[in-house]
């Protein structure tokens, strides 16, 4: 995958952010997608190579679609300034996302704003096993990898049916379960950049499991 021409053409598409231009050069932005994909079902393989529990997700099925979603985000410009796409990619589960960009690169996984019965499960789990996911997000080479959970919207009281001197009541305000590893560029232009994106998922796994299990039961 030609990671710096993909890079050149979203640099170029960002100055020129406009249907016009795209255009001009759909010929060049379809070449990346497909390559994309075709590096995508790669990764889809070794990935499931490591992982038994791995859900199969050819790069056609997880890739997302580069125009904005206009309706809801009228501000916004027509086109994403990235590539991204989502592997291991199982109905109502979080997934493993993986996000190259000319202003954002990254890796990350986890539930983005759940919804009430998901967010109610996940709660739940902590409440019984709390235990288990603050042994993975203490764990030293997780908090080098991910630092800490993403920061989002938190509750500022307690969620309903727990007390404020709840052993976890900090991880049970929060309303997004998600964690993050910046890609730095020269990362993503390295021979080894497939080694480097398997090391941070098998690093990310547990915690994925952990909120993954908690959804499903």
């Amino acid at each position: 995958m030609d990671f710096k021409g993909l890079l050149d053409f979203l640099t170029e598409l960002d100055k020129n952010n406009s249907k016009e231009w795209m255009d001009r050069n759909r010929k060049t932005y379809h070449h990346l997608r497909d390559a994309f994909i075709q590096w995508l079902d790669r990764l889809d393989i070794r990935l499931a190579r490591l992982d038994p529990e791995y859900y199969p997700t050819p790069g056609r099925s997880g890739i997302n679609r580069i125009n904005n979603n206009l309706l809801f985000h009228p501000d916004r410009p027509v086109y994403k300034d990235h590539f991204g796409a989502g592997l291991d990619k199982a109905p109502d589960t979080g997934d493993f996302y993986i996000q190259i960009g000319i202003r954002e690169s990254l890796l990350a996984g986890g539930l983005w704003r759940p919804g009430p019965k998901k967010l109610k499960s996940v709660r739940e789990a902590i409440d019984y096993d709390g235990e288990s996911l603050m042994a993975i997000l203490g764990k030293p080479s997780f908090k080098k990898t991910f630092g800490d959970l993403y920061e989002d919207e938190k509750l500022q009281t307690t969620p309903k049916g727990y007390s404020r001197d709840h052993p976890y009541i900090e991880l049970l305000r929060h309303k997004t379960f998600a964690v993050v590893h910046d890609l730095p560029r020269e990362v993503i232009l390295s021979p080894d950049f497939e080694d480097y994106i398997a090391e941070v998922y098998l690093e990310m796994l547990p915690f994925r499991r952990f909120l993954n299990k908690a959804i499903s039961v």
